[in-house]
């Protein structure tokens, strides 16, 4: 799950899942099941089925 939506996928770590989504140079937020995962970790954070993933990206305005 993506954002609340089902997406197949054969990523295998945040990271490669961020770049296949086309997010690889984008400032971006993300969270896996629930829990927030920095820059740094998401090379690191492997998928699972079931998982559920969050990509946020900054807004602005006011």
């Amino acid at each position: 799950m993506v954002n609340g939506e089902a997406l197949a996928t054969d990523a295998t770590t945040l990271d490669s899942l961020c770049r296949e989504l086309g997010f690889a140079d984008a400032k971006i937020a993300t969270a896996l099941n629930g829990a927030f995962v920095p820059k740094t970790e998401r090379i690191t954070v492997s998928l699972t089925d079931g998982d559920a993933v969050e990509i946020l990206s900054p807004r602005q305005g006011g």
